[in-house]
């Protein structure tokens, strides 16, 4: 299977808080908010969302299309994905703007602060699908909100199966605009408080939203990932338990990445979310969202462990004998 994924590509610049941001905010005075955070660290990183999922694509052995604009300083970014098997052949190169800055700080309760710079990423929009040959399915991730739109309405006119990742972008994307997003998606990703605002926002019932998508998958942080179908019972997946938690920045992306790969496997739906969890947990006890690698006999017995022999054979075998 040939997976594209569509969707912001940036540098990531993490900073750690060693306290908590609650502890620092007057409720009574939020109106006149002027906080300045004094923080241990700065950590730079790649990331952007099209780019982490990219990246754990390629970690599990798959040769994923990265569709983004990016600045002319993407070149060492570039290597770095190409290494790790990502097919970068839907990079568009910006020729006035930089690529796309992440600025987050996260605290001791791993809440995080952040601030986003598009960039170069509003050149997305420029990109057509059409040229990228053969998809299979497109992962239309946060990005620019008018590259949003056309990369989804190219694959409904094409016939290429989608997926619908708005996530980042519902805050600033109205109801009509999600909506068209959705409509004909084979996969919804979403965590819950996004599906929370994505109902809010399109006034859909989560019934009417399975009357828009195929299947609906929404993460739930440490209670794991609930996948949903029309007419069908949930599915309910647990997490693969952490050994620490050192940065939850990527760690959605990570499961998309290892989701994606188990549909790819022709998995089911909850083996699919079983390497997902996986991915996930991986990335989180690691500082940057492209910093993990897989290790299939670890990843076998951390399989077993949260799922049973069965799953961690099934899944084993599929993964690659040795990391990138």
């Amino acid at each position: 299977m040939r997976i594209a994924v569509s969707g912001s590509i940036a540098t990531d610049h993490l900073m750690t808080f060693p306290g908590r941001f609650v502890d620092q905010l007057l409720p009574d005075q939020l109106a006149n908010l002027s906080v300045s955070f004094l923080v241990d660290d700065l950590d730079v990183r790649r990331g952007g969302v099209a780019g982490n999922i990219c990246f754990g694509l390629g970690v599990l052995g798959l040769s994923p299309v990265l569709i983004g604009a990016v600045g002319s300083d993407f070149a060492d970014y570039r290597s770095w994905l190409e290494s790790h098997g990502v097919d970068t052949s839907g990079v568009r190169v910006s020729e006035t703007r930089q690529t796309a800055r992440f600025v987050c700080t996260t605290d001791t309760e791993q809440n995080q602060i952040a601030s986003f710079y598009p960039g170069a990423m509003t050149e997305a929009r420029e990109i057509d699908l059409g040229l990228l040959g053969q998809l299979d399915l497109v992962m239309v991730g946060p990005n620019d909100p008018s590259a949003m739109a056309a990369h989804t309405t190219s694959c409904r006119n094409r016939g290429v199966r989608f997926a619908a990742d708005p996530s980042q972008q519902l805050a600033s994307l109205d109801g009509a605009a999600i909506r068209n997003l959705l409509t004909g998606a084979e996969f919804l990703f979403c965590n819950a408080y996004e599906s929370a605002l994505l109902e809010s926002k399109t006034g859909l019932s989560p019934a009417e939203v399975l009357d828009t998508v195929g299947t609906r998958v929404t993460t739930h942080g440490a209670q794991g990932i609930v996948i949903s179908k029309a007419g069908e019972p949930e599915i309910r997946v647990g997490v693969v338990r952490a050994t620490r938690l050192t940065d939850p920045t990527g760690v959605g992306d990570a499961f998309r990445a290892g989701f994606l790969a188990g549909q790819s496997w022709d998995l089911t739906l909850e083996r699919s979310a079983q390497v997902g969890a996986l991915m996930a947990t991986l990335c989180v006890e690691s500082l940057g969202p492209q910093e993990y690698d897989v290790d299939a006999a670890t990843a076998r017995t951390r399989l077993a462990t949260a799922y049973g022999e069965d799953a961690a054979a099934e899944i084993a075998a599929l993964l690659p004998s040795s990391g990138h």
